[in-house]
């Protein structure tokens, strides 16, 4: 594996500890403003870290004309819809059934790959996905119950988000001309553009805002926007959307530990066990999809080799 690709997948696991956090100061915004205005806030705070990230790095690539439309549909489909999905969905459903729903990420990802790009997934790959939804299922322990208690609305968001989220991770791999902080501050400065005349017209008032709304705003905003969203951006170059889509299976890790951290609630063996499974399999997943892109990548340069030697020979 490159020096770039363990990069990547080491600022991929702190970053996904950093997720897990996400949703204690995201559901502190959500009880005085709605997901978009909560989302406008978020990405005003993460273009500042940027803009400042940029002026250090003296990056002020200029983006082509006919990629414009690119980074708004990213910023639609990435941005609004799956935030919009999920923080509403929060209205509906326990957050821990989510994050379950959020699992099948990979799994789309992989069906994707298989219609678009025509590639299949190997038996080990399959079998890990599985292994870790199961994982997964443990940490939560949900009672699936809740499954039948009529909140179609909340799953048809969730699975907006699945959709959604897969989409932004296809459409922003072909961006690959430019790097990875050019692509984060345009996709979020599209955000905030497309965002501002709602968020105008529906600011709470300033007594709203209390001490730990605008700690929540600035932590959403900082380290899972400006910071997060650039290793995320750098990681999807590295290593693929589906790899990427991967790191998904952690988050319900993550997102319990804070819960018993922050909320005081109990981890059962159970769940300590389902952790377990979760980072195994994942770990497994994720090195044998790394395998097999690298097989994939080696033959691919081997046969543009033949093509150019063949195509440089005597005629």
């Amino acid at each position: 594996m490159s020096r770039d690709k363990k990069l990547a997948h080491f600022m991929m696991a702190i970053l996904v500890i950093a997720w897990g956090f996400d949703y204690v100061p995201a559901k502190w915004g959500l009880e005085v403003m709605s997901p978009m205005v909560l989302l406008f806030f978020k990405y005003a705070v993460g273009v500042a870290v940027m803009l400042i990230i940029k002026a250090v790095q003296k990056n002020w690539t200029v983006i082509r004309l006919k990629d414009v439309p690119i980074f708004i549909i990213c910023a639609i489909v990435g941005e609004i819809i799956y935030f919009g999905c999920e923080y509403s969905a929060m209205d509906y459903l326990p957050v821990s059934l989510i994050t379950i729903i959020l699992t099948f990420v990979p799994v789309v990802s992989i069906v994707s790959e298989r219609i678009i790009y025509k590639r299949s997934a190997t038996k080990k790959i399959i079998i890990g996905i599985l292994i870790c939804i199961v994982g997964v299922t443990l940490v939560i322990g949900t009672d699936f119950s809740v499954i039948m208690q009529g909140r179609g609305i909340g799953y048809l968001l969730a699975i907006g988000a699945v959709l959604s989220w897969n989409g932004y991770n296809f459409i922003t791999a072909s961006l690959e001309r430019y790097d990875s902080i050019t692509i984060s501050f345009t996709q979020m400065l599209c955000t905030i553009i497309l965002l501002t005349p709602m968020a105008i017209h529906n600011i709470p008032p300033a007594s709203e805002f209390n001490k730990w709304i605008i700690f929540g705003i600035l932590w959403i905003g900082i380290v899972n926007s400006g910071v997060g969203f650039l290793i995320y951006v750098y990681g999807l170059q590295k290593l693929g959307p589906t790899t990427m889509a991967l790191y998904s299976d952690f988050l319900p890790v993550s997102t319990t530990f804070f819960g018993a951290l922050m909320l005081k609630e109990s981890i059962s063996t159970l769940q300590i066990i389902g952790g377990i499974i979760v980072v195994g399999a994942a770990f497994v997943v994720i090195r044998e999809k790394g395998r097999v892109d690298e097989e994939r990548e080696a033959v691919e340069r081997a046969e543009a080799e033949r093509q150019k030697e063949t195509s440089d020979g005597p005629i």
